[in-house]
């Protein structure tokens, strides 16, 4: 969504396919940091920092994110998924004059429903013209659906899991 908006995307992730996932959906740089240092590989690549930093991990690499942003940019805390809250220095964002925002989708649609018809004429224009496609790690069948929670554990999942009810075909329970 990012790069349909023009920006220009930084990836970051912890294995090449992954990377090439982002890639394949629009990412124009990518930083495996399993490689080496979030911050110095993000840091040469926008000396000036990021503008917006989109986190849905939180824990250890929230907190390096935290070194990235540009002045007056972003941090997004999205979720959770390393399964540790980070913790915010309150002197990164008075130094570096950046906004640490909370983006909860299920209720800023709720407060602002125009907010989400706007957003949901724009997805299905993007899906319409094909920019908008799941990526489907892989499909399960419901007996399976502990695999399929397992795959999201070992964080083995490269975008979305999909568990088929009985009697659908695979591509019926595509997102």
């Amino acid at each position: 969504v990012a790069s349909l908006m023009g920006a220009h995307v930084i990836a970051a992730a912890s294995s090449s396919s992954k990377l090439e996932a982002a890639r394949s959906r629009g990412a124009r740089e990518l930083v495996n940091y399993r490689d080496g240092n979030l911050v110095d590989a993000v840091r040469a690549l926008a000396p000036d920092g990021i503008d917006v930093v989109f986190d849905p991990v939180g824990g250890e690499l929230f907190e390096q994110a935290l070194r990235l942003p540009a002045w007056d940019g972003r941090v997004l805390v999205v979720g959770f998924a390393s399964g540790r809250i980070g913790s915010i220095p309150a002197n990164l964002p008075l130094v570096k004059g950046y906004s640490v925002l909370g983006v909860r989708a299920g209720e800023a649609t709720r407060r602002d429903p125009a907010m989400l018809a706007r957003a949901n004429r724009q997805l299905d224009a993007w899906t319409a013209r094909g920019h908008l496609r799941p990526l489907i790690s892989r499909r399960y069948p419901l007996a399976e659906a502990a695999a399929a929670l397992r795959a999201l554990e070992q964080r083995s999942a490269i975008g979305r899991i999909v568990v088929v009810p009985p009697g659908a075909s695979s591509e019926d329970a595509a997102p």
